[in-house]
């Protein structure tokens, strides 16, 4: 897992449309907030971009584009934010899942995928970085606030 305050990793992954996203390509420009859920069919995940989605003028406030990284295929994940009305860019992995990108496996004899999110300021650096085996502690919503306060202070 990544860690708060080192460099950024260019991770490079796919939109739902097949667009490529880099990390990178946000630098310099604002911040970036990834949820990285277990799966789209879990309901605590579906309740933490709930969420986001409710806190979604405070992160635009804030200079944070919030984006959900999600390990299903793109076709899975593009039905998945249709059906929902996903407001926000949701990501998929080109080769492998977005979260081995970042060091979120899968624990429990490879049987539960581990979610959680990171933040990276415009400068490229870690500002937050959360994982859990557990879905209900995958999403660190105080931890995220204080982290996109805490760019606002600096």
């Amino acid at each position: 897992m990544l860690e708060t305050g080192s460099p950024a990793p260019d991770v490079v992954l796919e939109d739902t449309d097949g667009r490529t996203v880099r990390l990178s390509d946000y630098r310099g420009r604002h911040a970036v907030l990834i949820y990285f859920m277990r799966s789209t069919s879990c309901p605590v995940c579906n309740l933490h971009v709930q969420d986001l989605d409710r806190r979604r003028d405070e992160f635009a406030d804030g200079g944070v584009q919030v984006m959900l990284a999600v390990p299903e295929d793109r076709a899975e994940a593009a039905a998945w934010k249709a059906k929902r009305g996903v407001p926000f860019p949701v990501l998929v992995g080109r080769q492998g899942t977005p979260h081995e990108m970042i060091g979120l496996g899968r624990k429990v004899f490879g049987a539960l995928q581990q979610s959680g999110s990171i933040l990276v300021d415009a400068a490229g650096v870690v500002r937050h970085a959360h994982g859990s085996t557990l879905p209900t502690a995958g999403y660190d919503r105080k931890g995220i606030i204080a982290a996109v306060k805490s760019m606002s202070i600096t």
